[in-house]
């Protein structure tokens, strides 16, 4: 039923539209997608109201086809098995009802638990008679996931869905103290973890006795070998039972549990987003019925596959590949996973083992991609090549920007296309999904292309389970977030402080306000800030500066109160000056824009591609390659002044009219890397935490006053 009557096509869901009479004084008219401009849906299927309900659909049709796909790993020789291992949706499915039998018999049985003492324990001993009055405000006992991408971390977040469990979530870049804070104010008492984080979570109930006291199980998805004994001593001293993932399993088939169903307004999950202001990380409540219209969203506006496949890559603990998750397990699709302890930089390797169909993926690792793409094609050192492909790039470009969903095949020029498909993995990828951040609407026709693939660019937050605006995946003109979801309708707020205006001539810009379905209903034990982020009528204000353009699509152009005045009395949105460098220089890999109401210009703490530093040092700067042979080496070359002068102009050539002599960089600090989750200066999304990076970057931020303007003599140094 799904695969014949989805997605809705693109002529009906490719923009939004305005709503007649519902503008107001400062705002826009609100806008639905066209496809159902009388009202959102809740979801595309009535009889299908949560996630439990849309996967259990899909085994019911998918029963014996692949589900996960996973590399095996020799835990005793440490080695990962070159054949991905399948497990089928009825596996999966039977896999889930023992997982969950098996952890409400460990929790119940448990000797550490004390109903008397903890409201989580008291909600373990009830979660059977309670769990169908359960609601954003009366929910579960919560269970924590703690691991890298993995088909455990999936299963069991199928298994908190099916049996009325909230789950949440914690990972590496959270630091001990943010993990203490979720797992105190959640009360979490069973966590389900990688064997590489368990000491460290029974180090924090050690140290924490009396926040963390209600933990009472932790289970390893990992095997526990005997030289791992030491870790059962220490959880026994701490009035914590560890089980093997396996073993819970097993536990499951000998005492059977009917599963415990959901309903619309069960509290599926907590995702815990740190924000940019360096504040305690706030818990987004996420509800059955904004994971259905979740799933809706990408079910009707997402290209659909006959045996789709894909790599689960971005972290599960943010709430877009959750979401990216849910929609694959509809489908029918295979999610395949890294093998063990790959990340990015085993990426490539991965992708041509398993060849995926679609994948999701950030700005920053395809402009990476693009980088290595160029190099060997456009940019390659032999003449033949350089020419070739650019008349291939040169000829596919301007097809493809000729009309939307053309993806101008070419008999001959697509076989030269296809080495460079399987070079990465590409073999069967039909579609490439981004956001989270900025991308260059060069970069997305460069991807279409050269890899002979649609590009999709999206907009979604925690607070809306993800995506709730995608562009066309065959965009004749990208650079937009497209149109707003089918569960989602928008309106814009005028922001004349910021000069932004309803009226303006490309369509109206202000702040992004949201409302529908698929939209949180607030933040977990914290009323402030839910009060903060919606209006009397549940609008919920994003903070993102946003246009509707006259076509109906969606551009996201600036961040609410990112602003600051120079001495000159200029005001600037830095983000949108980030924005530009980026998506205009592909040397760039990040940009953090420094000015205050002291000065008259702007510094800038940039990040550079290491390999394309180097090869700018040698072709523009003079400098001789057996100088650039360590990383530092490179380093100290891209900040001597006279060097990140002739880099610096080389940026500032690429923006050209876009902005303003005021807005412009006039000198940089270069890293490879300077805004690192590790530094606390970026969220683990990589949003920027501005008042924690100037305070990071106050020395080179002075040192760069100091050495004065790099681009215009006469400012000096003020």
């Amino acid at each position: 039923m799904m695969q014949e009557t989805l997605p809705v096509p693109e002529a009906y869901t490719k923009r939004s539209v305005p709503i007649p009479g519902t503008e107001t004084p400062g705002y826009s008219p609100i806008y639905r997608n066209n496809a159902f401009p009388n009202g959102v849906k809740e979801s595309i299927f009535a009889n299908l109201r949560t996630s439990h309900d849309y996967f259990t659909a899909s085994v019911a049709h998918h029963t014996d086809q692949p589900c996960f796909a996973y590399r095996k790993h020799d835990y005793v020789n440490n080695v990962s098995d070159p054949n991905y291992t399948i497990l089928s949706y009825s596996e999966v499915n039977q896999m889930k009802k023992d997982f969950g039998s098996g952890l409400l018999y460990l929790l119940n049985s448990n000797p550490y638990k004390d109903a008397s003492k903890y409201e989580s324990h008291a909600k373990i001993d009830s979660h059977i008679t309670n769990f169908r009055f359960f609601n954003k405000d009366n929910h579960s006992f919560i269970l924590t996931l703690f691991s890298v991408n993995r088909w455990e971390w999936v299963l069991t977040d199928l298994m908190c869905s099916s049996f009325s469990v909230t789950s949440t979530a914690l990972y590496d870049t959270l630091g001990p103290k943010a993990s203490e804070f979720i797992l105190e104010l959640t009360d979490s008492p069973a966590i389900v973890a990688s064997k590489n984080h368990i000491k460290t979570l029974i180090t924090l109930k050690e140290m924490q006795p009396d926040k963390l006291g209600q933990i009472i199980t932790i289970i390893s998805m990992d095997p526990l070998l005997p030289r791992d004994s030491y870790l059962h001593t220490l959880a026994r001293k701490n009035r914590i039972s560890i089980f093997e993932f396996s073993q819970v399993l097993k536990l499951g088939k000998m005492f059977p549990q009917e599963e415990l169903p959901p309903s619309p307004e069960t509290l599926a999950t907590i995702s815990f987003t740190s924000g940019t202001t360096g504040a305690n990380p706030k818990g987004v409540m996420l509800l059955q019925k904004n994971a259905a219209a979740s799933i809706s969203t990408l079910l009707a506006q997402l290209p659909h596959f006959t045996r789709g496949k894909t790599l689960s890559f971005l972290p599960l603990a943010h709430i877009s590949e959750r979401q990216g998750t849910i929609f694959a397990l509809t489908f029918g699709y295979c999610i395949g996973f890294q093998r063990y302890g790959g990340g990015p930089l085993t990426l490539i390797e991965d992708l041509k083992v398993w060849k995926p169909t679609y994948m999701a993926n950030v700005p920053r690792i395809y402009t990476k991609i693009e980088a290595g793409l160029k190099n060997a094609t456009i940019e390659s050192e032999s003449a033949l090549t350089r020419a070739v492909f650019g008349k291939i790039f040169e000829y596919k470009i301007k097809a493809q920007s000729e009309k939307d969903g053309d993806k101008c095949s070419h008999i001959v020029y697509d076989l030269f296309l296809s080495k460079l498909r399987n070079s990465l993995g590409f073999d069967n990828m039909e579609l490439l999904l981004t956001g989270s951040a900025p991308i260059s609407a060069d970069t997305v026709k460069f991807f279409k292309a050269s890899l002979n693939t649609g590009m999709v660019q999206g907009y979604g937050l925690t607070e809306t389970f993800g995506g709730c605006c995608f562009s066309l995946p065959y965009d004749k003109n990208p650079g937009s977030t497209g149109s707003i979801s089918v569960t989602t309708e928008l309106k814009i707020r005028e922001l004349p402080e910021m000069g932004y205006y309803l009226n303006d001539n490309n369509g109206p810009r202000g702040e992004l306000m949201l409302r529908g379905p698929q939209i949180t209903p607030g933040y977990f034990k914290n009323a402030e800030e839910t009060a903060k982020s919606f209006d009397e009528e549940g609008w919920f204000k994003t903070g993102d500066v946003a246009q509707i353009a006259s076509d109906g699509k969606l551009y996201i152009i600036d961040r609410v109160k990112n602003f600051f005045k120079l001495a000159q009395g200029e005001y600037v949105t830095p983000e949108k000056i980030e924005t530009l460098y980026l998506s205009n220089n592909p040397i760039l890999t990040q940009c953090y824009t420094h000015g205050d109401s002291l000065r008259h210009y702007l510094v800038g703490v940039v990040g550079l591609d290491q390999q394309l530093a180097a090869q700018f040092l040698v072709d523009k700067c003079n400098v001789k390659p057996d100088q650039l042979q360590t990383a530092q080496e490179i380093l100290d070359q891209c900040n001597r002044v006279d060097v990140k002068t002739q880099i610096l102009k080389y940026l500032n050539s690429k923006i050209e009219s876009k902005l303003q002599g005021f807005e412009k960089l006039h000198n940089i600090y270069i890293e490879f890397e300077p805004l690192r989750v590790d530094r606390n200066v970026v969220t683990p999304t990589l949003k920027l935490k501005r008042p924690i990076a100037q305070k990071f970057f106050s020395e080179p931020i002075a040192t760069m006053y100091r050495e004065g303007s790099l681009i215009k003599a006469g400012i000096g140094k003020l």
